[in-house]
């Protein structure tokens, strides 16, 4: 089985079925079961992911679910075909994306500094980067909470963002950054594991 080296894996505070669990046995799922995704599954999701790190506590990721049916129609009628039949298969489909009016909160979630809200207001540019990379990064946290709840994650990129925005978020607040699907892992549902890079072809300290 994948798990760190026995050489470092002491010093991590992950247990080995919690290392394996988010991260050395976690995959990419290509397909799903039909078992059901609850709601309390999704809340206890969010709410563990929603203590991910965002600059200034800002907190920008907004999630839209969407079940199977007609709003599940619409979803696939933006997808890559590759992603086009795991999509409708998915028993949740979670359309992640950045919330540009964000800065309306900050005064809640950062009251040391609620004059920050005017400055993005402001500042149209600045707005929309930092909407958008802290959504990004909430995002990453968004996986591993789905693989905690015991959930496979299939996280995609191959979509129409502009047409899914169009399609769901029509006054233009939230804009899709990643379309994740949620559920058990299916039959065939992996690829075979691929290679990862090593930690002398990726750091380097100065």
């Amino acid at each position: 089985m994948t798990d760190v080296s026995s050489d470092y894996a002491e010093l991590l505070a992950l247990d080995p079925e919690a290392r394996k669990l988010l991260f050395t046995e976690a995959r990419t799922a290509n397909s799903f079961t039909d078992e059901p995704v609850t709601e309390e599954q999704l809340r206890a999701i969010y709410e563990l992911t929603k203590w991910a790190p965002t600059s200034a506590n800002t907190q920008t990721l907004r999630v839209l679910f969407v079940s199977k049916g007609e709003a599940r129609e619409r979803l696939v009628a933006h997808m890559a075909d590759g992603n086009k039949a795991k999509t409708e298969a998915a028993p949740v489909v979670a359309v992640l994306a950045a919330d540009q009016r964000f800065y309306e909160h900050i005064p809640t979630v950062f009251p040391i500094k609620p004059e920050m809200a005017q400055y993005f207001e402001s500042n149209e540019q600045a707005s929309t980067d930092h909407a958008r990379y802290n959504a990004i990064l909430q995002s990453g946290y968004f996986i591993l909470g789905v693989r905690a709840a015991g959930l496979a994650a299939g996280p995609m990129l191959g979509f129409d963002g502009d047409g899914i925005d169009k399609e769901f978020f029509g006054d233009g607040r939230w804009k899709t950054i990643q379309v994740i699907n949620i559920g058990h892992p299916g039959e065939n549902a992996w690829f075979d594991r691929l290679p990862r890079l090593s930690y002398d072809q990726v750091v380097a300290h100065v």
